[in-house]
């Protein structure tokens, strides 16, 4: 079994009453009622159109898509500034 990709939608909006709107686009995550805006989810393939529905609609500042999915989350140790003393030490031979 394997989920479908998603992505978040981050609304931004000039009033709360129309919050019950924005559930035809998405799953709503989280709303932020002193900031005024929404997260969604949505099926990853449909975000582009969706980012122009949304837009479209008269009640949004702006809508911005989020990032996560493209970002690289596996992190490789790194070498301490120690070792990183060392080695240029003996590249520069001091």
């Amino acid at each position: 079994m394997e989920f479908e990709k998603r992505q978040g939608i981050i609304v931004y909006i000039y009033s709360l009453k129309h919050i019950r709107q924005l559930r035809k686009f998405g799953n709503i995550h989280y709303i932020s009622k002193r900031m005024k805006y929404v997260i969604l989810y949505a099926a990853q393939e449909n975000v582009d159109s969706l980012l122009l529905q949304i837009n479209r609609l008269n009640f949004v500042k702006r809508v911005e898509p989020s990032y996560k999915p493209f970002l690289n989350v596996r992190y490789e140790k790194g070498k301490s500034t120690y070792e990183k003393e060392i080695e240029v030490e003996k590249h520069y031979g001091v």
